[in-house]
């Protein structure tokens, strides 16, 4: 699946909408959280900006009441069910994701009725449901740490994302883990030929990718041939990529990631340009979510999120048996 075309940015939001925005979540005593590929209006209203599992471990630690999660349906799911005491909305509950919609319940419980024994590894980009069913959670930052504390005779069935999977079996050296061919469809668009002619417009500018990116692979095989310096590409999560934003001297970096994360990389540096290596990455079920919906969900009090109980609770253990290996609040996806 291509990068889906998005039309021309929404217009700027009213004056006084920001303090209007605070007005409203102090008296809801609401935290807002926005993940960083969100528009960036919101991002700078929000109280904390990251990705999803850190802001949910965030707001799971927050005094707060409710909270109000600027992202996509599974994100706002993933804090309900670490904040099971806490209302949870949404500005606009059709906020999907394409990566998480890959893979459902059902081919999940039949992919391991087909592997008996296999331990399921669960990025959490994933519905509450395939939590569930699953072992254990990862991030793309600690995805690798995840599968080394497997036994190495154990089989492992890695979903949904393929490219991730990919990065996870270099690293590690797996060779029985199985991946789930899901994608991120912005992700699956910036391929190897977008990054070479990226690198090939600005031979000298630094690259960070996500290892989501279906040019994660060609981003490497530039490195081995020559294409380009070891030292000046890095594949990394969105943490990654905002730690390499705080210490890098380079003049320009090229990204490899949905656009929205410029605007985290650029407040960290402002000295060095960050480019994306597409500017079409651009995710529509992200950029959902607009000061209108925000300013509604605050006013009327939806969308709230439900997730069953019994589905929380065994989705918990999979997130929490995550941590207990290591998840750094800051960063992870």
């Amino acid at each position: 699946m291509g990068i889906e075309t998005v039309g021309p940015p929404s217009a700027p939001p009213a004056p006084g909408w920001a303090d209007e925005v605070r007005r409203l979540a102090k008296a809801r005593d609401a935290v807002i959280l926005a993940h960083n590929y969100q528009l960036p209006e919101i991002q700078d209203v929000a109280d904390h900006v990251g990705d999803s599992l850190a802001l949910s471990r965030i707001a799971a630690s927050a005094p707060h009441r409710e909270i109000v999660f600027c992202g996509v349906h599974f994100m706002a799911e993933t804090a309900k069910i670490l904040s099971p005491g806490k209302r949870v909305l949404i500005p606009d509950a059709g906020a999907g994701c394409s990566l998480a919609d890959t893979i459902h319940v059902e081919e999940l419980r039949t992919w391991k009725a087909a592997h008996p024994g296999a331990a399921v590894v669960a990025y959490v980009n994933t519905s509450a449901a395939v939590k569930a069913e699953s072992d254990v959670c990862c991030t793309s930052s600690n995805a690798a740490d995840v599968v080394a504390s497997i036994p190495a005779d154990t089989e492992i069935l890695f979903l949904p994302d393929r490219h991730l999977g990919a990065h996870v079996q270099r690293v590690t050296g797996r060779e029985n883990l199985r991946v789930w061919p899901g994608q991120c469809h912005v992700h699956e668009g910036i391929g190897g030929d977008v990054l070479r002619d990226a690198i090939a417009a600005d031979p000298t500018a630094d690259v960070l990718v996500h290892p989501e990116c279906a040019c994660a692979t060609s981003a490497l095989r530039l490195v081995a041939d020559g294409g380009i310096a070891p030292e000046r590409v890095r594949i990394t999560s969105t943490g990654g990529m905002l730690d390499e934003a705080r210490r890098t001297g380079a003049r320009r970096v090229l990204v490899a990631t949905e656009t929205g994360m410029l605007h985290q990389l650029r407040r960290a540096n402002p000295g060095t340009e960050f480019a994306p290596v597409s500017d079409r990455a651009v995710c529509p079920y992200m950029k959902m979510i607009t000061p209108e919906k925000l300013l509604a969900s605050l006013r009327e009090g939806r969308d709230e999120i439900t997730v069953d109980e019994g589905i929380a609770a065994l989705a918990r253990d999979a997130v929490e048996r995550m941590i207990a290996i290591g998840s750094p609040v800051a960063g992870a996806e």
